[in-house]
C-alpha cells in the first residue's frame, strides 16, 4: 500500500463512527470457534415491538382527531393481543425447547 493509500485509510476511519465502520475494522482476526455467537431473543423483540405500538397507535390516533375513549379502547384491545401472543410465544418456545427443537424426529415434512 502507497502512502497515499494509508492516508487515505486513517481519514476514512477517523470520519467514519465505529458504529458503521465495516467489518475489517470491528474484527481484526478471525473469530475463534470456540466463542460461541449468542442466540437473538425474537420472542423478545417482537413483544417489544408490539409494546411500542401499543403506545403508538393511540397517540397517532389522537393527533388526527380520534376521541379520547377511541384511542384508550385500541390500546386497550392493542395490549389485550400483544398479552396473548406474548404468552402463546413464550409457551411455543418452552415446547420447542422439550423436544429439542424443529424436526428432532428425523423427519423432515413434506411439502
Amino acid at each position: 500500500m502507497n502512502g497515499a493509500a494509508a492516508g487515505d485509510r486513517r481519514i476514512e476511519r477517523a470520519l467514519i463512527p465505529e458504529s458503521h465502520r465495516p467489518r475489517e475494522y470491528e474484527l481484526p482476526g478471525p473469530r475463534s470457534t470456540t466463542d460461541p455467537r449468542p442466540t437473538p431473543d425474537t420472542t423478545s423483540d417482537v413483544i417489544r415491538w408490539a409494546a411500542f405500538s401499543c403506545v403508538l397507535v393511540p397517540v397517532v390516533l389522537l393527533w388526527y382527531g380520534a376521541s379520547l375513549a377511541g384511542a384508550a379502547g385500541t390500546a386497550f384491545g392493542l395490549a389485550a393481543v400483544t398479552a396473548a401472543c406474548r404468552v402463546l410465544l413464550r409457551r411455543s418456545e418452552r415446547c420447542a425447547a422439550q423436544r429439542g427443537g424443529r424436526h428432532s424426529r428425523g423427519e423432515t415434512p413434506v411439502d
